[in-house]
């Protein structure tokens, strides 16, 4: 196969963590062919989607000690190429957000590629309707106590119900942003005007889940199943439990109940073509949907002996030969 992955630039992504690289790596070790480029670096031409695409070549990492070790140089590529999209057989849309206008134009270029030629991971339109902290909201048998507003008033009456929570702006990543609130804090009206922008901008506010001090579990969904999952925990310094801020990992396994959260994901996920997913589950409660650039099969690797990129290529494959 020939597989295409919209990345953030090559030399920006840590081998020995991000999953885009485990992917591309999995892709290469079972006999495909890589091809990177940039969300920047795509047109639409005579109505079709092309892209600036250069082929990669990739050294794997090693485990070393339970540590992932790269090589120095881990990546070679070969010149740049305009080439159409659906000369690949598959497409990755993995730039990380936020999600901003260049980011969903990219999205709606990519609308250009015919899906009955060219698998796309995940759909453009699914990307652009699940906002990775609502979409969670249609499963309510799933998700804490939430409401979403820029009333300040509304989310003040919220805060002081529930004694403590957890506001989140609704377009970062990685925990950024992310504020512990609770009842009668004198910065609540500071916290609140900058958050929403001074009323402009609604952020989600949840009860606050006293179980965040034993790990924020990140479980990978494929096809609407799940393959593998984490739990991450804080930093001394930090309530936030992703990696980005400091958090460590912890091998983990998944609970019934967080099955029983799987099954109510799956079918709406497969229906707008969210294939490569990573969901975060607090306490037995779901807390955010990823589906733009899902992080953690480098760290669930790791942990539990697993090769998941290898899963997500071999389903490739088979999904590829099913429809031929």
């Amino acid at each position: 196969m020939k597989l295409a992955f919209i990345i953030d630039p090559i030399h920006l992504l840590d081998p020995c963590h991000d999953t885009s690289v485990a992917l591309m790596e999995a892709a290469q070790i079972l006999g495909h062919e890589i091809w990177i480029t940039q969300a920047n670096l795509l047109s639409v031409v005579e109505g079709k989607a092309w892209a600036v695409l250069q082929r990669v070549e990739l050294v794997p990492v090693q485990l070393v000690d339970r540590r992932w070790v790269a090589g120095n140089p881990w990546y070679k590529l070969s010149d740049s190429d305009l080439t159409s999209l659906e000369t690949m057989d598959a497409v990755f849309m993995r730039t990380d957000p936020p999600v901003n206008d260049s980011y969903l134009y990219a999205t709606y270029i990519l609308d250009y590629i015919d899906q009955n030629k060219t698998l796309l991971i995940n759909s453009p339109s699914g990307i652009r309707g699940a906002n990775e902290k609502m979409y969670a909201l249609q499963f309510t048998k799933a998700i804490p106590e939430t409401i979403v507003s820029a009333d300040k008033q509304f989310i003040r009456q919220f805060v002081e119900a529930k004694g403590a929570t957890v506001l989140k702006p609704l377009g970062n990543k990685a925990g950024e942003g992310i504020l512990f609130l609770q009842s009668g804090d004198r910065n609540f009206n500071s916290i609140v005007e900058l958050s929403t922008l001074q009323g402009r901008v609604p952020v989600m506010v949840q009860t606050y889940l006293p179980e965040a001090k034993e790990g924020d579990k990140r479980i990978i969904l494929l096809n609407g199943e799940p393959i593998g999952a984490l739990n991450r925990l804080s930093s001394a310094t930090d309530f936030r439990n992703n990696m980005a801020t400091g958090g460590t990992v912890a091998q983990t396994e998944i609970t019934p109940r967080e099955y029983e959260i799987c099954t109510q994901l799956a079918e709406r996920l497969r229906q707008d073509g969210l294939i490569f997913v990573g969901i975060d589950v607090i306490g037995g409660y779901l807390t955010e949907v990823n589906v733009t650039s899902p992080t953690g099969i480098r760290e669930i690797d790791r942990l539990d002996g697993t090769h998941l990129g290898n899963q997500v290529i071999q389903w490739i494959e088979q999904t590829l030969e099913s429809k031929k």
